[in-house]
C-alpha cells in the first residue's frame, strides 16, 4: 500500500526520451546508483518486463525509451550541472550506469534551467546560454548551447532532426575531448593502438573492425563483411534472430579487445556499453518515415544497435564516435565515407540523416580529438510526480 510520490519530467531530447529527477528529490538513500537507487528507477520504467511493453510504467520498451536522468547543481566549481544517466534494461532486474545518452544531454540544459539548478541572474533574457555539464558515468565535460527568449527556455523553433517528427529549437552540444582515459574504458582514443583490428569472432570468423572510445566505446565493422548491405531499417535486423546473435557475439568479441570486460559472461551485464555498428558507402533507401534519401545526401551509411536491437535512428554518443572516426584517415568509417580528411560527416541511418562535426588532430603519432560537435532538440513532454510502488 506504500507509493513512493517523486517529482519528475517527461522529457525528449533528439530521438530519446527519459524521465528526469533532481537528485534531492530523490530518497536519501536513493542518490547514486546502488540497489535502492537501481529498484526505484525499474519500478519507474517498468522494468523487466517479460512481455516486453512497459505498460506498468514510464518506459516505452525501446533503448531509445527506457531511459532515466539525474541531475544537481554541479559540486565541480568549474562547471554547472552534475548529469547522471541510467539506461534500464527492459527484460532484466539491471540499470547500466556504463556510459553516456548524447541525445537525452540535449534536455540536460534545458531541465536545469527550467528547474533552478542555474542561478536565474546568469539567465540572458534573449540569445543563448553556455552551460558546462559534467558527464558523472564517463568523467567528461559537455558544453550546452541553450536559446532562451523572454528569460525562458525556448523549446519549438524550426529545427528539423531526422527521426523527429515535429520541429523544435536547435540545442547545440559540444563533446569535449571525448574519447575514454580511464582504465575501464581502455584509456585512449583507439584502445587496441590501432586504427583497424582483425577480430577473430566465435562462431563468425575473422572480421575487420574500427574500435574507439570516442562519445561511448564502439565497435564498427563493414556492412559487406556481415552480411548487411548497410540500408537495413529496424525491422530487417530485429525480426532476424540470427543476426542479432551474431552482432552480439562481435560486441563481445570487440569487449574483449578493447578490454571493457575480462570474460565473454560479462557483457551481458554490460548491454549499454560498448555499441556495434556496420557502416557501408552511401546508398540510396528509404528511411522508416517514408522519406527517399538520395546518395547525394550524404557521405556513408551507419547501422547501429543498442541493448541488443538496431536503433531507429542513431544514438547521440555513437554519433560522437561516427564523427571522430570518420574524421580519421585509415579507419573503416572513414573509408566507407569516401577518405581522405575531414572535420564534419553526413551519415545516413534509418530514420534519414545526420552531420555531425569532429576536431582530429595527430600529436606525437598519435590521434587526439578535441571536441565533437552537434545539434539535437529538447522539449517537456510531461511535468508532475512518479509514483513508484515500495
Amino acid at each position: 500500500m506504500n507509493t513512493l510520490k517523486i517529482p519528475a519530467l517527461y522529457m525528449r531530447g533528439g530521438t530519446s526520451k527519459g524521465v528526469f529527477f533532481k537528485l534531492d528529490d530523490l530518497p536519501e538513500n536513493a542518490r547514486k546508483p546502488g540497489a535502492a537507487l537501481d529498484a526505484i528507477l525499474l519500478r519507474v520504467i517498468g522494468s523487466p518486463d517479460p512481455y516486453g511493453k512497459h505498460i506498468d510504467g514510464m518506459g516505452g520498451a525501446t533503448s531509445s525509451t527506457s531511459k532515466c536522468v539525474i541531475l544537481s547543481k554541479s559540486t565541480r566549481a568549474d562547471h554547472d550541472v552534475d548529469y547522471l544517466f541510467g539506461q534500464i534494461s527492459i527484460d532484466k532486474p539491471f540499470v547500466d550506469w556504463s556510459g553516456n545518452c548524447g541525445n537525452l544531454t540535449t534536455a540536460v540544459g534545458p531541465f536545469a534551467i527550467a528547474q533552478g539548478l542555474v542561478d536565474k541572474s546568469l539567465v540572458p533574457q534573449n540569445g543563448k546560454m553556455t552551460l558546462r555539464i559534467w558527464q558523472v558515468n564517463i568523467s567528461k565535460t559537455i558544453i550546452a548551447h541553450v536559446p532562451i527568449v523572454d528569460g525562458e527556455v525556448q523549446e519549438l523553433g524550426d529545427f528539423e532532426m531526422d527521426g523527429v517528427t515535429f520541429p523544435a529549437a536547435e540545442v547545440q552540444l559540444e563533446f569535449m575531448d571525448p574519447a575514454a582515459e580511464d582504465p575501464d574504458g581502455g584509456g585512449a582514443l583507439f584502445p587496441t593502438g590501432n586504427l583497424i583490428d582483425e577480430l577473430d569472432v566465435p562462431g563468425v570468423g575473422k572480421l575487420k573492425a574500427t574500435m574507439t572510445t570516442a562519445g561511448i566505446p564502439t565497435i564498427f565493422v563493414n556492412a559487406a563483411d556481415v552480411g548487411c548491405t548497410g540500408a537495413e531499417l529496424q525491422e530487417d535486423i530485429n525480426s532476424n534472430p540470427a543476426k542479432l546473435a551474431m552482432f552480439e557475439k562481435i560486441r563481445t568479441a570487440g569487449a574483449l579487445a578493447m578490454r571493457l570486460i575480462s570474460n565473454g559472461q560479462e557483457a551481458e551485464k554490460r548491454q549499454h556499453t560498448p555499441k556495434i555498428a556496420f557502416v557501408s558507402t552511401a546508398q540510396e533507401y528509404r528511411a522508416s518515415g517514408g522519406k527517399a534519401v538520395t546518395k547525394n545526401d550524404f557521405d556513408l551509411c551507419v547501422r547501429a544497435l543498442s541493448m541488443g536491437k538496431l536503433h531507429h535512428a542513431m544514438m547521440g554518443t555513437a554519433s560522437v564516435a561516427i564523427a571522430v572516426t570518420a574524421c580519421i584517415p585509415g579507419t573503416l568509417v572513414n573509408a566507407a565515407a569516401g577518405g581522405g580528411a575531414r572535420k564534419e560527416v553526413r551519415f545516413g541511418h534509418p530514420s534519414g540523416v545526420t552531420l555531425v562535426g569532429a576536431e582530429a588532430s595527430q600529436v606525437n603519432g598519435e590521434w587526439q580529438v578535441k571536441k565533437a560537435v552537434m545539434s539535437r532538440s529538447a522539449r517537456v513532454l510531461m511535468e508532475g510526480w512518479v509514483r513508484v510502488p515500495v
